[in-house]
């Protein structure tokens, strides 16, 4: 049986195909022989538990390795101290009895002792108690111990989980200090930094931001996957499924959409080897085209990944606001990572820092968050949507997209409804009404993205695939002759770039004087085809 791609759980070398990730692991592992305590948190499905995994193969001939999971525990598991300490114990415990340890001496007296505290539900059994038993076992074993538990999420906003890792706050101190044997290094994994997590449950402010782990060092292993490691993956598929695909081109396509984001380039693969390939003549699959047929697919979905990041916009209004300013006002948010809604932003995947300005962290988060805002826009029926499903039937010719005739009927219709609404609803909303119109015409068939590199108050680029062909809008601000002059000579380079002889300006101009409509000219060698708004 061939390996296969793997989006649900823990990804196994010897069943899946997978990116080589050993240089992550020779990072982390570092970080482990130093000593170092600290978390691993990144947006979900980004490949923790994974990594997690083969981390600790790789620690098990030099240490020994207690791999523990907080789903396993119930909510009722954070009751209170006596009901964590039982439940963290009994996970251990059964972690201890797997490893098949040879219990002699100390070490047998305090693996019976542990036995009979569990057995008889020890109502006074406290962190204190746990601790005690913890020390003891890493004073007894032969390895130093390292402990990694992975979900931590599910424990952040409980007041004993915060007891329990000042607990370990306080060994770790005392191993610097006293040279106490506890823990060689502990690793928490989940969405949530814990470094900054606020102890809610605290009414005294002084408090609120006093985290108990302020003893974590700095994680900046890079966890994304590069686009040379897809290559790799794609490789060994290619040589067990000979597809013709040209895997340098299809990693370049996957890292391009993805920024390597673990979960989406495996599930565009995944899509491409199970999906795409059952819709077409297998060596057609993994094309340019067979590609595109996967980012459209994966954007239909409802899948986890998808529901948990919307969910999220729910959950902070803060962030939603955010987001929605980033996408259609154009506006510049700098990086700082005191801003709540830029931290949430970052820490559940939105975003990513780029020259201190925040930019969305990938081309299909970026089209995802564009259609989830878009859709709550069609749902209130506005009228350039109901003119764009009037319109619809008129823009394809022969399976190809008239985009020039997009924009002539976009320019008369946002004149007849808008014409007589202020500049600044006009450079706030415009970006936001073509995507609108643009929606239903290609819905289905096509695919679009905003290039980053030009997203700005004055100008965005607008990338849109159709059956094949591909069409760059720059939809801009008009801000006098010099700079639309110079806005023409940066869309000629990406035409060059895109190796495309015609390009399009949807430019919303505010002078009394301007000429609306449709104007043609040349540049560069390029046909510009122009729409004044």
């Amino acid at each position: 049986m061939r390996k296969h791609f793997n989006v649900t759980g823990l990804c196994v070398p010897e069943k899946h195909y997978m990116v080589d990730i050993t240089e992550r692991i020779a990072g982390i592992r570092k970080m482990v022989d130093a000593g170092d305590y600290f978390t691993i948190n990144r947006a979900r499905q980004y490949g923790k538990t994974t990594t997690l995994a083969a981390l600790a193969k790789s620690l098990e001939k030099i240490y020994l390795v207690f791999s523990l999971d907080f789903q396993a525990l119930g909510s009722a598991s954070f009751r209170d101290e006596n009901a964590f300490s039982l439940a963290f114990l009994r996970i251990f415990a059964r972690e201890l009895e797997r490893k098949q340890i040879k219990e002699t001496g100390q070490l047998g007296r305090l693996c019976e002792d542990i036995r009979d505290t569990l057995s008889s539900k020890d109502e006074k059994f406290d962190l204190v108690d746990l601790f005690e038993y913890l020390l003891i076992f890493c004073d007894c074993s032969s390895k130093a111990v390292v402990l990694m538990i992975d979900e931590v999420d599910s424990a952040s906003n409980n007041q004993v989980f915060l007891d329990f890792l000042a607990q370990l706050r306080s060994y770790y101190l005392e191993r610097e200090s006293k040279g106490t044997r506890t823990f060689q290094s502990v690793i928490l994994a989940g969405v949530y930094d814990v470094k900054n997590l606020k102890r809610k449950l605290r009414t005294d402010e002084d408090h609120k931001m006093n985290s108990p782990w302020n003893i974590a060092a700095d994680f900046d292993v890079d966890m994304s996957l590069s686009k040379s490691g897809i290559e790799k993956m794609l490789w060994e598929y290619e040589r067990d499924c000979h597809t013709g695909m040209d895997p340098e081109e299809m990693a370049s396509m996957l890292y391009g959409y993805t920024s390597g984001y673990p979960y989406l380039v495996s599930k565009l693969c995944k899509l491409l080897d199970e999906k795409v390939a059952a819709r077409n003549e297998a060596d057609h699959s993994w094309t340019k085209n067979g590609f595109l047929t996967a980012v459209r697919l994966l954007l239909s979905e409802n899948n986890t990944l998808f529901e948990s990041l919307i969910g999220k916009l729910a959950d902070f209004p803060e962030l939603d606001q955010m987001l929605a300013e980033l996408l259609f006002s154009g506006k510049e948010i700098s990086y700082n990572p005191t801003s709540p809604a830029v931290n949430l932003a970052i820490m559940f995947g939105f975003v990513k820092n780029r020259e201190g300005k925040i930019i969305p962290a990938n081309r299909i988060f970026d089209t995802l968050l564009y259609n989830h805002f878009l859709s709550r826009d069609e749902q209130q029926i506005t009228e350039i949507y109901k003119a764009s499903l009037q319109d619809k039937s008129q823009f394809i010719q022969d399976g190809h997209l008239d985009m020039r005739r997009v924009l002539e009927k976009f320019v008369e219709h946002f004149h007849e409804l808008y014409g007589e609404r202020k500049e600044e609803f006009v450079e706030e909303e415009g970006r936001r009404y073509f995507l609108l119109y643009l929606r239903p015409i290609i819905n289905g068939s096509g695919n679009y993205y905003i290039e980053s590199r030009t997203r700005s108050l004055g100008k965005t680029d607008l990338i849109v695939d159709y059956h094949g062909e591909r069409f760059v809008i720059e939809m801009k601000i008009w801000r006098g002759k010099e700079y639309h002059s110079r806005g023409e000579k940066q869309l000629v380079g990406y035409l060059d770039d895109y190796r495309l002889d015609t390009g399009y300006m949807l430019s919303f101009c505010f002078n009394r004087n301007k000429k609306i409509g449709i104007q043609e000219s040349r540049v560069g060698g390029k046909t510009l085809i122009e729409a004044v708004v």
